[in-house]
């Protein structure tokens, strides 16, 4: 069995409580802890979700 992929945590987050362990096998995690609140980043596989709802690949740019 491969070992879960480490977690990250960007910014200042709120030392008042612990942090909880966020790896699942397969999955990287991050959680931005930003200005206006929290956000977790999913990636699995080529998928990428923020706080839980599907990320849109971006569009090729048009060629000239």
């Amino acid at each position: 069995m491969a070992s879960p992929l480490p977690e990250v945590h960007v910014g200042a987050g709120d030392n008042l409580e612990p942090e909880l362990p966020l790896a699942t096998d397969g999955v990287r995690r991050y959680v931005w802890h930003g200005r206006f609140g929290d956000m977790l980043i999913e990636v699995e596989g080529d998928k990428a979700f923020v706080n839980g709802e599907p990320v849109r690949p971006a569009e090729p740019a048009a060629s000239s």
